[in-house]
């Protein structure tokens, strides 16, 4: 998982915590505001767990007029043409789950919820249907990745053994998964899958913190879904909420001038539909399934499409068609209750 570079933000999260002075939570440590503030960072969110899960695509329904039902021989015929029509959809976007003899067995992620680069492993692990245990990870403590060198997240731990960085993570295990396929049909292909993948890492992951904390009420929204579904005890969750959501405004506007953004809204849409015009009319750009570009970007974007900051971006790109799309591919998590 990247970190920032925090160095000339030291003024930013003083102002906040000058902020978290007024707030419910005016006990609450700098050093725990500050070590917070690092977390939310790269961090991104959506504002309703259910709806994230349950959510369905509606791009694809309208309203159809009542004469094109007036006769019965319509009628049957519309049936019959919409069952085929599902039954294509769910032949050709579906999950790719693996032959049990290389299905790892044991599989648990050590992430934060909102963590875009953990749920860059997590679009992996459900499109290949792989099950794997959730290890919710306090971003203050980290008491629960104590055990390891690597303090960061995601990590996640496959029959014993630690993998860490997210590319890194899905490179060692697609290659685990998939001993006997080649990596990519052509250079051409592979080049082009590592070349978005490397594009989502550097360029559109920045795109998220100064949309979803551009102002107050974005930055609060964010933190209502960290602090509700974080592993956070009660006094953290009203302390993270408020400091949390007033420091990270300040610093989404440093990190809009770090990476060069005068407007945040603008950027996201310039890449969303950078994204689109990738797949040069295919339904994902590793044709007709998705390949490791696809998760990639699908990963990222997911914890923010029910956001205020992701509703915009749908409604005002062509992305939406290709989101929906892989909704339908990745299908529900594989995650088991710990």
């Amino acid at each position: 998982m990247r970190r920032v570079n925090f160095s000339g933000l030291a003024a930013v999260f003083r102002a906040a915590g000058g902020v978290a002075a007024v707030s419910p939570a005016a006990s609450t440590s700098a050093t725990a505001s500050h070590q917070f503030a690092q977390v939310a960072l790269y961090s991104s969110t959506t504002s309703n767990n259910n709806s994230y899960s349950n959510a369905k695509s509606r791009w694809f329904f309208g309203n159809y007029s009542d004469t094109a039902l007036n006769s019965g021989f319509a009628v049957a015929g519309a049936v019959v043409f919409s069952v085929a029509a599902s039954s294509l959809t769910q032949e050709v976007y579906a999950k790719e789950p693996l032959p049990p003899d290389v299905r790892p067995d044991d599989v648990v992620l050590y992430q934060y919820e909102a963590c875009p680069f953990c749920n860059k492993v997590k679009a992996f692990l459900d499109y290949y249907d792989i099950p794997y245990k959730i290890v919710e990870v306090n971003p203050l403590s980290k008491k629960e990745i104590k055990w390891s060198a690597y303090k960061k997240v995601p990590i996640l731990m496959v029959d014993g053994e630690q993998m860490v960085d997210s590319s890194a993570i899905i490179d060692k295990l697609f290659q685990k998964t998939h001993p006997n396929v080649p990596v990519k049909p052509s250079p051409e292909a592979d080049d082009e899958e590592k070349k978005w993948r490397e594009w989502v890492d550097n360029h559109l992951v920045h795109m998220l913190s100064p949309n979803i904390y551009r102002n107050t009420s974005e930055a609060l929204e964010s933190f209502e879904y960290i602090t509700s579904h974080g592993n956070f005890s009660f006094t953290e969750r009203i302390a993270a909420k408020y400091a949390g959501a007033a420091a990270m405004y300040f610093v989404s506007k440093k990190l809009k001038k770090k990476y060069n953004i005068s407007d945040e809204r603008a950027a996201l849409y310039e890449a969303a539909e950078t994204w689109v015009d990738a797949l040069n009319g295919r339904d994902f750009l590793g044709g007709a399934k998705p390949n490791l570009a696809d998760l990639a970007v699908f990963g990222v974007l997911r914890p923010i499409r029910y956001l205020k900051s992701g509703k915009d971006m749908v409604e005002h790109t062509r992305i939406g068609d290709w989101y929906s799309r892989m909704e339908t591919a990745v299908g529900i998590p594989s995650r088991i209750q710990a």
